[in-house]
């Protein structure tokens, strides 16, 4: 038996879900097959979405068309912005959900979704075709023995490919717990000639609410009012649930000390690499002996459940033991295990291996997101998923591909560093790792980006007409800021004679001020009452900011020419003298598109950078520096401008 799509993804995760319904939205036949269609979207770990530049991730794929930010609010049990107190280039969304009802609304989503189809299917094997030019994905082969047939296939497998979970001394294999792995594909994938790895991350036990004494822990409250993460939803209506903060103590580390040698971690089975930023509490307790406790989070999974996620509490000891060191908490004193937390193990190929639209360097057709390029984290998961489903469909109707750059997006942050630097632990996004984050703030995110959902149909028209209304109200406002000056006497008789302006002073440079805000100009005349808080928030960061968002953006500017200098994708280094045996192997492997990608590949000196330019120039061919070949952008941010600064 056999089927015909045009797109198929492997997977129902994270990625998955927003690369289905990306590339269905935008018109393909696509086809998600997952091993168990009643698991699509399940949170294997914590019940959260967003953080510290994870809720950036979120809002970006939100403005793009995607789901993940729409579903949370809909789901969501808490809502904090994380690091108010901290400038706004540092600040971040996230959210406690409802897990299962996150799930099933979901699935709805993927259910009603016009040309998407859901199958049960185990992948046991890709189909690849070759020729003299090349090889190309033309389907896959299910463990039944089922033919797929396609175009494009997009891999989010997860944790699955070789899973293997860990509980004290016992292994068994899984892709996540009572759930099988996936062997054949993993063994496909190597006899393509995909470079593969091992990685480790692990969950933490659930609790049994009823056995909790929540009278000894500290109550964390959500935000009032809560912060949406969609650009859809006016707010948040409905209740907000606390978490609850304890401590591990001496006494508990005692107990964890004593047993480390029956975890798979420190009994040597555990053979994959571990989540550096994200440690087990063994991990905590070796790593960190100066430390006398460390905090727990007790987070509901949802409202009508009695199940908590214990979040700090990532375990592979064995189950008694893991009883033994929660009732050593405070507030854990008779907790009962619901579920047993557990490390595990599995494949993921060398992202280095992938182009910058996520498609294999070697295979035609065939995209990866996810888990399985070396990242964790549902949200750096699923903005891959949607990029990769993005891609297919665009090389499906031969349009030309989306690369989203550094200076745009941290999702361009995230697959440049994949897929120009590679992995060598999982990958997690954090604000340090975008140099431009200033202008990747999380309440900006549409103004970036949203031109790119509408071009590809996953934004409205009328969606984005509000988006280039409120660009120009933000405009407008600047301008009238900076051109209008007041005076000493006006600001007396308004109450304001607290700032202690001398001589007349224009307003923006009034709203510079730290103690200044915009409410505080409201008392002076011109100010239009029915201006929306967005605009008023844009309009008071990019006043008070003004000066280092030009340093930025002059950054950028510098940066752009590297960028624009392309490299022949079939340059042969070989043949580039002044460069070493190592940076010759090293740039043949990864066949860089710009010289500012190439000046990003680990290990690449200056010196190299400055060779190869030298050597392209001395080729004197137009074809060797042509412009970068991408789709021209809807607004000039993408030419490396600040959004405000750009026409439509």
């Amino acid at each position: 038996m056999s089927f015909d799509y045009e797109i198929i993804v492997v997977g129902g995760g994270h990625a998955g879900c927003e690369a289905a319904l990306a590339a269905s939205r935008m018109g393909a036949k696509v086809l998600l097959l997952t091993i168990d269609p009643k698991t699509i979207a399940q949170m294997s770990c914590n019940p959260a979405i967003g953080g510290l530049s994870k809720g950036q991730l979120v809002k970006e794929m939100d403005v793009l068309g995607g789901e993940m930010g729409r579903v949370t609010d809909i789901t969501g049990l808490q809502f904090r912005m994380l690091n108010t107190g901290k400038g706004p280039a540092v600040r971040s969304p996230r959210a406690q959900v409802d897990k299962r009802a996150y799930q099933s609304l979901m699935y709805r989503t993927l259910e009603d979704q016009e040309g998407l189809e859901i199958r049960s299917g185990l992948v046991e094997e890709l189909l690849v075709r070759s020729s003299k030019r090349g090889r190309q994905v033309i389907g896959v082969l299910t463990q039944d023995g089922t033919k797929y047939r396609t175009k494009k296939v997009i891999l989010t497998t997860g944790t699955f490919l070789n899973g293997l979970i860990h509980i004290g001394e016992t292994s068994c294999p899984a892709g996540r717990a009572n759930e099988p792995p996936s062997i054949g594909l993993a063994k496909s994938l190597q006899e393509l000639g995909f470079s593969v790895g091992r990685l480790k991350t692990g969950t933490s036990p659930r609790l049994d609410k009823q056995t909790i004494d929540f009278s000894r822990l500290k109550v964390q409250e959500g935000d009032k009012p809560p912060t949406p993460f969609s650009f859809r939803t006016e707010k948040i209506e409905q209740e907000q649930f606390p978490c609850y903060l304890t401590y591990t103590n001496h006494t508990t580390h005692k107990i964890i000390r004593e047993n480390l040698h029956k975890t798979a971690l420190y009994s040597g089975r555990i053979k994959g690499i571990g989540v550096r930023y994200c440690p087990s509490i063994e991990d905590k307790v070796v790593r960190f002996k100066e430390r006398n406790c460390h905090r727990i989070i007790l987070e509901p999974e949802g409202r009508d459940t009695d199940v908590f996620y214990i979040n700090g509490l990532s375990t592979s000891l064995p189950e008694e033991i893991q009883i033994k060191v929660l009732r050593t908490i405070e507030g854990l004193k008779e907790a009962e295990i619901l579920h047993s937390g557990y490390a595990i193990e599995y494949d993921f190929i060398y992202p280095i291996q992938l182009l910058p639209t996520l498609e294999s360097r070697s295979i035609s057709g065939l995209y990866f997101a996810g888990q399985i390029n070396g990242t964790t984290g549902y949200e750096e998961a699923a903005s891959q998923g949607m990029i990769a489903g993005i891609n297919a469909t665009l090389k499906l109707k031969k349009r030309l591909p989306f690369i989203l750059k550094r200076s745009e997006a941290y999702i361009g942050v995230l697959i440049d560093d994949l897929v120009t630097k590679g992995v060598s632990e999982p990958y997690r996004m954090f604000t340090s790792r975008a140099e431009y984050r200033l202008l990747l703030r999380q309440d900006n995110a549409d103004l970036r980006l949203m031109g790119y959902g509408y071009r590809f149909g996953l934004i409205s028209e009328e969606e984005y007409s509000e988006c280039i209304d409120r660009k120009r109200r933000i405009k407008e406002e600047m301008l009238r800021l900076k051109r209008t000056t007041t005076s000493p006497q006006i600001l007396e008789e308004r109450g304001l004679s607290h700032l202690n302006i001398k001589g007349s002073t224009s307003l923006a440079q009034i709203l510079k001020r730290p103690e200044v805000n915009y409410q505080d100009l409201k008392r002076l005349d011109g100010f239009d009452p029915n201006l929306h808080p967005k605009v008023i928030e844009q309009v008071e960061i990019e006043v008070k900011y003004e000066g280092y968002i030009k340093r930025q953006l002059q950054e950028i500017e510098r940066f752009k020419k590297l960028e624009e200098k392309r490299i022949p994708i079939d340059l042969d280094y070989s043949t580039v003298p002044g460069l070493s045996y190592q940076t010759r192997e090293k740039l043949s492997q990864l066949k860089p598109l710009s010289i500012g990608q190439a000046s990003r590949i680990p290990d690449i000196r200056l010196v190299d950078v400055s060779v190869l330019l030298i050597y392209l120039e001395s080729l004197g061919k137009r074809k060797l520096l042509k412009k970068e070949v991408g789709d021209k952008p809807p607004t000039s941010s993408t030419e490396g401008d600040h959004f405000l600064n750009g026409s439509h």
